[in-house]
């Protein structure tokens, strides 16, 4: 009963990030819902501000302080380790939520793209970015990453499943990080760029990069090649120069 109990918890926390990104695709595309990340201002400029920022740094500490090994350990001392996986995907949508409900809009205009041509390939630039991210998710191991593969093996068989072998498929051979390279997509593409959106952008984009230098630091730790992977392939930006540099090298090894 124990494993079925911690599956259920698995799905319903995998449906609770199905339905934030749904949203989250609407909020931040400024789509269908009825308050949107350029909607009007409300309050002060500097309260504004200072609420912004302050989600900003929830959303930032929840995301990197969880994904620490040592606070992964740490969890699963208290709880089944199958589920830690699925309970940093819960915290993860609560933190999204909440920075979505409490967003403050800031007024004022950065950019206002008129043209539907620009303005249709913006849009589609955004989906893209979903597109990519979501995509990459599969390529790796999308249910691992959610959570549902812990519980599905717990439920099976009482084991815990293994992690993942290190790969580079398709995407992951251009840029090293194709789901935060979809995700500074998603939160830039976009035909109107109001102050606090921008505010939203430059703040993801900080945290971003931080987190990536978090992660990779990890990964370094953790994975015998993965320094030589950093030296074949970008971080975020596709590099022709690279590729074929990476491409000369294989070759001379490989005769």
């Amino acid at each position: 009963m124990k494993e079925l109990g911690l599956f259920v918890f698995a799905v319903l926390a995998y449906l609770a990030f199905v339905a934030t990104s749904v949203y989250a695709a609407a909020f931040f595309g400024n789509f269908f819902v009825a308050r949107t990340i350029d909607a009007a201002a409300g309050v002060p400029l500097r309260q504004a501000l200072l609420v912004n920022v302050g989600l900003l740094l929830l959303f930032a500490l929840q995301h990197s302080g969880m994904a620490r090994r040592p606070f992964k350990r740490w969890l699963g001392s208290f709880i089944a380790r199958s589920a830690v996986r699925s309970i940093y995907v819960l915290m993860s949508c609560f933190a999204l939520v909440v920075l979505m409900a409490l967003w403050q809009p800031m007024g004022g205009v950065v950019w206002f793209v008129e043209n539907e041509v620009i303005r249709t390939i913006i849009t589609m630039a955004y989906a893209g970015g979903w597109t990519l991210m979501i995509w990459a998710t599969f390529l790796i191991d999308h249910f691992e990453l959610f959570g549902l593969k812990q519980a599905w093996c717990m439920l099976r068989g009482g084991t815990r499943c293994e992690e993942p072998a290190f790969g580079t498929p398709a995407a992951y051979r251009i840029v090293r990080h194709p789901i935060y390279a979809g995700w500074l997509i998603v939160i830039w593409a976009s035909p109107i760029m109001t102050v606090t959106h921008l505010v939203l952008a430059a703040g993801m984009t900080a945290y971003t990069l931080m987190g990536i230098r978090l992660e990779e630091r990890d990964l370094s730790k953790r994975l015998r090649y993965y320094e030589q992977y950093c030296r074949k392939v970008p971080m975020l930006l596709p590099s022709l120069r690279r590729r074929l540099r990476a491409e000369a090298s294989a070759a001379k090894t490989h005769p």
